[in-house]
């Protein structure tokens, strides 16, 4: 389960990257600056949503575990209705949206326009993004992980191929990158969807809305959703003040910080995808009234975490200059990278424990745990900056950071117990 996960995770920031190389043919600067600041926007708006996927996949392996077949398919059917209409409120606040982006993240006039063409063609792929967030965490709540990466895999091919159609082929330029993520996205939805729906277009004609609709389970989902949404404010809070922090070191810390991250992002989805595999067994574990399962599911998934944490210490260990190098050829920026790399030797060892325990919470629909883990965690991160940046500088930055992972790590495990005590 887990390396269809890997996989479909890592396959995101890997058309980022081929969107900015295709755009980086262009001879004017502004529109590759233009199709980066547009990308920051979105991924802002589908990142404080991406609870949709988490959700419906903790709810969907439960139901699943239960074998109860009307559950499974409200479970995808009542995200799919807030996932349409987030999508249309984004769709009708574009303006606001665009403006209030531009404000905060600067940007001369030429970058501005850019961005605006970006976002005003990209922004209709809204209620398709969001129902592909539903979709892929229904099929993974149903353990069918290979459908889900191939529809991950079938958007990502497409939008490769009118990226280089559309601008290195017809010169469409910004606006071109922009109407190939569009059709990407909506072709890849429809054709996920048709294929859940027909699979299931019997059992479908069954349900009514006011199964749909059913108080109980719509404020849990609710309830669940709205922590989830917390969590990821926190961290994008988080992720904010470190960037702030780095810039105002000058533009070589910036640079090395953007670097260290990725690399850290890479890391976080590996073990992202055991957390998710985890998620699917201990919502059917819960479904299904299995301790047994439960626990095989927790103990899988600390294993291979720490494994994959000894693992990509070793890879940093060894190889750590060299994918830095990969990154960057301005030798400043290599020297401080460098210098702060031990401190991706620590993340996997503090960060790991975290993210599989929160597959753990997710597979439990236990978001409220999470919130607070991480909320506690923000706390610590912030008072380490204020305490340590004047200190140590860009290595306070650091700090903070292994600090934020550790204590997101350790305060969500004081919370085990309660979850197993109250399912089992």
């Amino acid at each position: 389960m887990a390396v269809p996960l890997i996989i479909s995770g890592i396959s995101t920031p890997i058309l980022g990257a081929v969107d900015t190389a295709v755009v980086g043919q262009i001879p004017d600067p502004a529109s590759l600056g233009g199709v980066a600041i547009g990308a920051v926007i979105f991924n802002t708006m589908y990142w404080l949503l991406g609870f949709l996927r988490v959700s419906t996949s903790g709810f969907t392996a439960q139901a699943e575990g239960a074998k109860d077949q009307n559950e499974i398919l409200l479970s995808f059917l009542r995200p799919m209705i807030m996932a349409v209409l987030f999508g249309l409120i984004f769709i009708l606040l574009q303006q606001p949206i665009l403006q209030l982006a531009l404000r905060l993240l600067g940007g001369s006039e030429n970058v501005s326009g850019f961005a605006a063409t970006y976002f005003s063609i990209r922004i209709w792929s809204a209620p398709f993004i969001l129902l592909s967030y539903v979709m892929i965490g229904w099929l993974i709540g149903m353990g069918k992980v290979r459908l889900a990466l191939a529809t991950q895999i079938t958007m990502n091919v497409l939008n490769i191929i009118l990226d280089i159609v559309f601008v290195l082929g017809l010169g469409m330029g910004v606006s071109g990158v922009a109407y190939a993520t569009l059709i990407s996205e909506v072709s890849a939805v429809i054709l996920g969807a048709w294929f859940i729906v027909y699979a299931n277009r019997e059992k479908i004609a069954q349900i009514n809305m006011q199964m749909i609709l059913q108080s109980t389970q719509v404020i849990k989902m609710l309830k669940v959703n709205r922590d989830l949404f917390l969590r990821t404010v926190c961290l994008l809070i988080m992720t904010g003040v470190f960037t702030a922090k780095g810039a105002n070191m000058g533009e070589v810390t910036l640079a090395a910080n953007a670097i260290l991250l990725q690399i850290h992002y890479i890391m976080a989805y590996l073990f992202g995808g055991f957390a998710n595999a985890s998620s699917i067994l201990v919502g059917r574990a819960i479904g299904g009234g299995s301790l047994s399962l439960y626990k095989r599911a927790y103990v899988l998934s600390a294993q291979w975490g720490f494994v994959s944490a000894f693992l990509l210490f070793f890879f940093i260990f060894l190889l750590g200059p060299e994918i830095i190098s990969f990154f960057t050829t301005i030798v400043d920026v290599r020297m401080v990278a460098s210098d702060l790399l031990i401190w991706l030797l620590i993340f996997p060892f503090v960060g790991f424990w975290g993210l599989q325990l929160e597959g753990i919470f997710s597979g439990a629909t236990e978001a409220k745990s999470i919130r607070d883990s991480i909320a506690i965690a923000l706390s610590i991160f912030l008072v380490a900056i204020w305490l340590f940046v004047p200190l140590y500088q860009q290595h306070g930055i650091w700090l903070a950071f292994v600090l934020f992972s550790l204590a997101r790590s350790f305060f969500l495990s004081l919370y085990v117990p309660k979850l197993s005590r109250s399912h089992f």
